[in-house]
């Protein structure tokens, strides 16, 4: 039988539990923005099974309705404001009504309580699952695009400002779809007001602002993917102002930022329930 002295065992456990609360006080903290590549990549390949259809849908919805307002609009300005608005309504369906409803679902389900196990920030979760959705709309905004200028006959030289149009609309939608889903007390209401909120960037959008009444005009300038139709609806001009383009683009990217920001709440307000 040994013998061990008494002041061994328990400096020598003493000793073990500082290295570990030493170490667990130096483990480094998640940043940002590694997190948000993984939670980026992770939402990109669970919804790469369903971006066919996906891009079907949002993509043929959107010339459809060109179709239809060819017989109604001959050209000029309403031309300009339809096919600047069936294209963002492709980053509309996507960024606000399908991730409304994913929120919503992911919510009702208890799904929240995955991310909020995971040593990832808040931002991170919005962020990624808002990138990845918007991300699916931009084969989509530039068929639409394309195939409505041959349609109105508009011209296709400055069609490269759907590069910045495509994340500036879509941050701002992503955002006000992800605080929907998450804002929701059910996962039926936030399909309903994804729904309601894709009509209005629908009918808001797409139709021509001259003949809208002063009060759905107000209303119009509250929707986010507003200032991204009038940016890019601007360029097809002859003489583009570009200050006014930038202005519109500069609103659409500050909407964005606070909508994220909302959205961003939101997620930290439903995990914590």
């Amino acid at each position: 039988m040994s013998v061990v002295p008494a002041d061994v065992l328990p400096g020598g456990v003493l000793a073990a539990e500082e290295t570990t609360a030493d170490e667990a006080e130096l483990a480094p903290r998640a940043r940002l923005w590694p997190s948000l590549v993984a939670v980026y990549r992770a939402q990109l390949s669970r919804a790469r099974v369903a971006r066919i259809p996906l891009l079907f849908v949002a993509t043929f919805q959107s010339i459809g309705i060109m179709i239809l307002m060819r017989g109604v609009v001959d050209g000029g300005g309403e031309a300009q404001a339809v096919v600047a608005g069936s294209a963002v309504l492709v980053v509309a369906f996507v960024a606000l009504n399908l991730l409304a409803q994913y929120f919503g679902q992911l919510r009702g389900s208890g799904g929240l309580d995955h991310y909020a196990t995971l040593p990832v920030p808040p931002a991170a979760v919005v962020l990624g699952a808002a990138g990845a959705y918007a991300s699916f709309t931009v084969p989509g905004t530039v068929v639409t695009a394309v195939f409505g200028c041959l349609l109105f006959g508009l011209p296709l030289t400055h069609l490269w400002v759907l590069v910045a149009v495509i994340p500036l609309a879509g941050a701002a939608l992503a955002g006000l779809g992800a605080a929907l889903g998450l804002l929701a007390p059910r996962p039926e209401l936030a399909t309903l007001l994804g729904q309601l909120g894709m009509s209005a960037a629908l009918l808001l959008g797409v139709l021509p602002a001259d003949r809208m009444p002063e009060v759905v005009r107000l209303a119009r300038d509250l929707l986010p993917s507003t200032y991204g139709v009038e940016a890019f609806a601007r360029t097809f001009g002859e003489r583009p102002d570009w200050a006014f383009v930038l202005g519109d683009l500069a609103v659409c990217g500050a909407v964005g930022v606070v909508s994220l920001a909302v959205a961003t709440w939101a997620y930290r307000r439903a995990a914590v329930r």
